[in-house]
């Protein structure tokens, strides 16, 4: 078929607005399914599109923008068509039913204009699905076909003008183009052929050989999309065409336009009404309200399939709650394709399941459980059961809807990717799962939903006008076994389970599933901004156990002795990790690059010179191990060495040249070897491992390990391959700059050193275990996110969670256990591949991919280009404002420096003036300080002598009463035995005590002028103290006026000191007039 479809492309127009397909074609490049992306979503759209037949005739014509496969047999003849698999069968709206046709074309004309849909003239016929009035409708039971394969009509004498690939299958306008461009084209090796019409919706459209003994290909009805006919009054009056869709998924779709030329315009009119008839027309069979079949086989829905199988289509409901301010629980909103929710709230599961196909019911038993997990392609084990499930069953006439319901606290660590706001572009994948047990079934079957969701912040308010649940059909196909028990209840065996996006589950709960994620999600390491992690961050611990050195200190022994042989100890030892004190030794030694004294001088050679890549190798250099302190300084000696050894490697090995990456390859080295050392390491790695490949012939080899390690994803991680592949996602996103620069450029440093002991010992089968282990041990997160998500996930997460020595050991613990075995293997398959497309690629074909993906790049770059002019206004724009701004702010600085000149200025006088008054103040405080003192010395003399007086007075006070006492007692004892002496005495008392008295009051006279002086002094003493007190008193209020005056000419200005000045003069005066009155007194 391939050599018939190059042969009949000659007869085709080669214009670059054209494509030839051949059935030989199986892929086309993916930049042009991106293109035709956008009519893909158009196809898919249900119940918009209702085209209308000439003279204004309404044709409700129904089918799926799905695909249904279709048996393609091959032909000795050419065909410039490609036959449309895998496109599920979309049911028609019925009417009643049709006559049978037969072979004839009149007769089918006759059947035809029995309908009243089918009154045409010509024009064009368009394919719109109905699901809305499926639900309506209730259909016979009967599993027999009412029209056979057979029943066509058939026109001989069509020529094919030939296909062309287009964007809108829907548009007239375009098919008009095609049809117009080709019938001008059109030369005598068009292919006349005989077509055939089905008379039903189940047939398909027959292309035979002009005598119609042998098949060409075929087109299901339900798979052509669009009809249209040439317009009266052009050449085209002749032509009519029909669109069609090619593809596996919705995604990859291509869209056909096939083109005829009949022999009249009544031919034309003749077959667009045996289209409409068959597009009409369904076989009457029993059959669900589905959009799609699980079959592969495309049985429709509820349809007994070899005797003994049937189809089972259910309906679910996927409601997600959470609890608001009042504690009751309010439907969250969706909007597109994602839930969304807030963070730390109380949430409610609410799934909805009924079935909705008109076979007998299949009666759910119980539900026992109802789960929850992050991520897609899970493993039955990886999913996260609720508890306290309830199960509610409501009869909804004939039929019983389940509800069922469970309450799911997010806060729970194992849910934390979904209690984690997202960022605001992203999204997160989260798989709901019920598993159910159907009476009749002894395995439970589960369904899963696979939705996406996006988090916001508990205080996040949500417009409600968007409230939507999310709706999923599953098709369950089951074997009807035989009851040896000989009761009434049928008994089946799953055969399949599929969702309405075609996706396959396992048939059994408990028997399939991938392996645990080796590692949990490690909440440790998450960062709190969205930055990359800085190249060459980390430090490496130095510390080393003395049994480790002991062990290898014995085998660096030995292996001194004989270079060329590893010894036998030192695998297990490199795979524990290199103790940082030995690691430069140990490199070289792995490399076999001790005491090359050759490649040393040749160093010292090329370093004197000149590399074309020098301006690359600078720039480059600026931006590597940026975090670490060797490398930060700009022109520093880490920078310097780095540029020496990648100018001398630019200039070694002049087909590569510098490549970006080198650098961080070269950075890692001298961190433990000098820079002769590291290059001699760096062209052992280049050359001997074979690293340089990589970068040879536009990156050939890198290819090819990127192709072996997708297969080793595929074999090792089915499910995160999946999703890779679902999304977009391929090898060269994430993993080139692994292999390019051995992981060397994003993660932290001791993942780096670990790797390189590796690499150095094993070789480049490390990459491909290194990575696996990296995706192996993110799996669970990976299958989380979305196509932006991911990106971002390698590139700012993934470098983060390594930061600690434990989970880089845990990394290369899982690396090293990872078999790769099958590298050359994948290797042969290749180059195999390759040949094999170099071989069946049409030049035509492999031109227009080439010239599509240069337009692709073309635009890239203008867009790119535009990007940087715009960028570049934007700067300047915002450069010359910042440039104005500083302007006025360098002139308003330089007003305010000359004000604060002149201030200074007056500020410095001021200042001299005050130090000046502040000296004068000083000195007349001492002044009057010393005065006081003075004073308070004479008053403190005075009142010492008067002390002195008082004492010697008192004294000779106390001696004249004790001779006076001593005297009268004397006389008394004389005077007392004689009574006459005593009369003497006492008659003579008088005259004594007159006498006394006398004497007495000439001393008395004299003591009391002493008393009175003494109080008098006593007097002048006290008023002396209070007189010394009240001096100390002014001191003290002198000193912290003094004080006060200070700090204020300091502080200010003012011309407070006269009035100080004037105070203190007071203050003097009056001090002196008070010792003026003391002295007085005195």
């Amino acid at each position: 078929m391939a050599e018939d479809a190059e042969q009949s492309s000659s007869s085709l127009s080669t214009s670059e607005e054209f494509e030839i397909v051949g059935s030989s074609e199986t892929a086309l490049n993916k930049s042009e399914e991106k293109l035709n992306k956008k009519s893909s979503d158009e196809k898919n759209k249900t119940a918009e599109d209702v085209s209308t037949v000439a003279s204004n005739t309404n044709i409700p014509v129904t089918t799926a923008g799905q695909k249904a496969p279709v048996k393609n047999i091959r032909s000795e003849k050419q065909l410039k068509g490609e036959l449309v698999m895998d496109h599920p069968l979309a049911l028609p709206i019925p009417t009643a039913p049709a006559q049978s046709n037969t072979t004839s074309g009149s007769q089918e004309q006759n059947d035809a204009t029995k309908s009243p849909e089918s009154n045409t003239t010509g024009g064009k016929i368009g394919v719109t699905p109905s699901m809305s009035s499926l639900e309506e409708i209730s259909l016979s039971q009967s599993s027999s076909l009412q029209f056979a394969e057979t029943d066509c009509s058939l026109f001989p004498h069509i020529t094919y003008l030939g296909c062309a690939v287009i964007n809108a299958p829907r548009s007239e306008i375009e098919i008009q183009r095609n049809m117009s461009i080709l019938n001008q084209q059109a030369s005598d090796q068009a292919i006349e052929i005989t077509l055939s019409v089905p008379s039903h919706s189940e047939g398909s459209v027959i292309l035979l050989d002009s005598d119609g003994s042998n098949e060409i290909a075929s087109f299901l009805i339900h798979c052509i999309l669009f009809c249209a006919r040439g317009r009266p009054e052009t050449p085209e009056r002749e032509c009519f065409a029909f669109a069609c869709s090619h593809g596996e998924t919705a995604e990859t779709s291509i869209f056909h336009c096939h083109i005829f030329k009949c022999d009249s315009p009544e031919t034309v009119v003749k077959l667009l009404q045996c289209f409409a008839a068959a597009f009409h027309r369904i076989p009457k069979f029993s059959q669900g309200r589905a959009s799609s079949i699980s079959s592969e086989k495309n049985i429709p829905v509820g349809y007994s399939v070899k005797n003994t199988q049937q189809v089972f289509v259910f309906e679910t409901i996927l409601d997600i709650k959470e609890e608001d301010l009042k504690g009751n629980f309010v439907s969250c909103p969706r909007e597109k394709d994602f839930f969304k929710f807030r963070c730390n709230l109380e949430k409610m599961l609410t799934v909805t399941i009924s079935q909705i196909s008109n076979n007998k019911e299949l009666k759910l038993l119980n539900c026992f459980g109802l789960l929850i997990s992050p991520g897609r392609n899970l493993a039955h084990s990886e999913m996260q059961a609720l508890e306290g499930v309830l199960t509610n069953m409501v009869l909804n006439g004939d039929k019983t809807v389940y509800h069922i319901s469970a309450n799911w606290n997010p806060a729970d660590p194992v849910f934390e990717v979904l209690n984690t706001p997202t960022t605001r572009d992203n999204q997160v994948y989260l798989s709901v799962a019920v598993d159910l047990v159907f009476a009749g079934i002894d395995e439970p079957t589960r369904f899963v939903m696979e939705t996406k969701a996006k988090i916001f912040n508990t205080n996040e308010r949500f417009w409600y006008f968007s409230k939507k649940a999310y709706h999923d059909q599953f098709y369950l196909r089951l074997k009807e076994l035989e009851n040896d028990a000989g009761d009434r209840n049928t008994l089946y065996e799953v055969v399949s389970l599929e969702n309405s996006a075609r996706k396959k589950f396992p048939s059994a709960l408990y028997g399939q599933g991938s392996d645990h994620s080796l590692a949990s999600h490690d909440q440790d390491t998450e960062s709190d901004n969205d930055e990359p992690l800085p190249s060459g961050t980390g430090e490496v611990s130095k510390e080393c156990s003395s049994f480790e050195l002991e062990g290898w200190a014995e085998v660096l022994q030995k292996w001194r002795l004989n270079l060329k042989q590893r010894p036998k100890q030192l695998a297990p030892l490199v795979r524990r990790g290199i103790p940082e004190a030995l690691r430069g030794e140990v490199w070289q030694l792995l490399a076999g690059c001790i005491d090359d004294r050759q490649i040393v001088d040749t160093y010292k050679n090329l370093i004197s010179k000149e590399s074309s890549c020098g301006s690359v190798i600078q720039r480059d250099i600026n931006r590597t191990f940026p975090a670490h302190d060797y490398f930060k300084t700009i022109g520093g000696i880490g920078q310097e060495s780095l540029y020496k050894i990648c100018k001398a490697y630019s200039v070694y090995d002049p087909e590569i040249g510098y490549c970006q990456g080198q650098s961080f390859l070269a950075a890692a080295l001298l961190l433990h070897i000098p820079e002769e050392q590291a290059f001699s390491i760096l062209v052992k790695i280049m050359f001997e491992y074979g690293l340089r490949n990589l970068f040879k012939n536009g990156f050939e080899e890198l290819h090819l390990h990127l192709y072996q390690l997708e297969k080793l994803i595929e074999e090792q991680i089915p499910e995160l391959q999946a999703h890779f592949t679902d999304l977009g996602i391929e090898m060269h996103m994430f993993a080139s700059q692994w292999f390019l620069t051995l992981f060397t450029s994003k993660f932290p440093l001791i993942v780096v050193f670990y790797i390189l002991d590796i690499f150095l010992l094993d070789g480049i089968d490390t990459l491909f275990q290194v990575a696996l282990a990296l995706l192996m041990l993110s799996r669970k997160d990976l299958l989380a996110l979305d196509f932006e998500g991911i990106l971002k996930y390698f590139r700012v997460t993934l470098p983060k969670k390594y930061r600690s020595e434990n989970n880089a050991r845990e990394l290369l613990s899982a690396a090293i256990n990872i078999k790769v075995k099958k590298l050359k293997k994948y290797a042969k398959d290749y180059s195999s591949l390759k040949e094999q497309r170099k071989f069946q690629e049409d030049p035509v074909s492999k031109l227009q991919k080439e010239n599509s993906r240069f337009q692709l790049s073309n635009l890239r770059l203008e867009h790119e280009n535009d990007d940087l002019a715009n960028e570049l206004i934007n700067v300047k724009t915002q450069l010359g404002n910042e440039l104005k701004s500083a302007l006025e702010k360098v002139e308003s600085y330089c007003k305010e420096m000359s004000t604060t000149k002149k201030s200074l200025t007056e500020l410095e006088d001021e200042k001299k003036r005050l130090e000046i008054e502040v000296n004068q103040l000083k000195e007349l405080c001492r002044r009057e300080l010393q005065q006081a003192e003075s004073e308070i010395s004479r008053n403190n003399n005075i009142i010492s002598e008067y002390k002195q007086i008082c004492s010697q007075l008192n004294c000779r006070l106390e001696k004249e009463q004790k001779v006076f006492q001593d005297f009268v007692n004397s006389v008394k004892e004389e005077v007392d035995g004689c009574e006459r002496c005593s009369q003497k005495l006492f008659s003579s008392n008088n005259a004594i005590i007159k006498t006394n008295s006398n004497l007495t009051n000439g001393s008395n006279v004299d003591v009391v002028d002493n008393d009175r002086q003494v109080r008098e002094l006593e007097l002048e003493l006290a008023q002396t103290k209070l007189a010394l007190v009240e001096a100390e008193c002014k001191n003290q209020d002198l000193i912290h006026q003094l004080n006060n005056a200070v700090a204020e000419i300091q502080a200010s200005k003012n011309t407070w000191l006269h009035k100080t000045w004037s105070s203190l003069k007071d203050v003097t005066k009056k001090e002196g007039s008070s010792a003026a009155e003391t002295k007085d007194s005195t």
